[in-house]
């Protein structure tokens, strides 16, 4: 197989940083001289974003010569911000092991985080669950693929040592589950 030049890479390395410094920008120049700030401000705090965010726009709509209205995306985001923290939608976001950028305003944080760490603590027990299920799994495959009794026993003990860890991580999301719904 022939080998190419080094040079030969550098206009496809160059292109392959352009593409990922391009997949930075939250909007595009086009996007930047259209924009409705006020608009973006609402989808932004819906999504979750901080109040920081907007200087990510800043930064992709300079080189546009734009500048974003910060007045109009402001007024946005708070009324976007208050859709997104609602209690409903933290156990939403906890249930679905979705990340958290302490976003939400003082007054509506303290009711969001209560059902956000409800709804991850059933996300990682449901993790658990299915680790165990897995690893319970490939042990009984291992187990009926193996041809020595030593390593059947090992594999046995294993599996009865999952299982029971399994039924208890079941009982823990069970329980993870009722405690959520009070």
């Amino acid at each position: 197989m022939p080998t190419l030049p080094i040079s030969s890479f550098r206009p496809l390395a160059a292109a392959a940083v352009l593409a990922v410094l391009a997949g930075c920008a939250t909007m595009s120049a086009e996007e930047c001289r259209t924009a409705d700030w006020y608009e973006i401000g609402m989808r932004d705090g819906q999504n979750g974003k901080s109040r920081s965010y907007f200087d990510e726009h800043v930064t992709s709509c300079k080189d546009a010569g734009v500048r974003p209205d910060l007045a109009r995306y402001t007024a946005g985001r708070d009324i976007g911000i208050r859709r997104f923290c609602t209690p409903d939608n933290g156990f939403e976001m906890g249930r679905q092991g979705n990340y958290y950028g302490n976003a939400c305003p003082a007054d509506l944080e303290y009711a969001f985080l209560q059902r956000y760490r409800a709804g991850k603590v059933i996300h990682d027990a449901q993790r658990r669950v299915d680790d165990l299920d897995t690893r319970l799994r490939e042990r009984e495959r291992k187990l009926d693929r193996s041809k020595d009794d030593k390593e059947r026993e090992q594999l046995r003990r294993e599996i009865r040592d999952l299982d029971r860890d399994l039924r208890r991580a079941r009982d823990d999301l069970w329980d993870a589950e009722r405690r959520a719904r009070r």
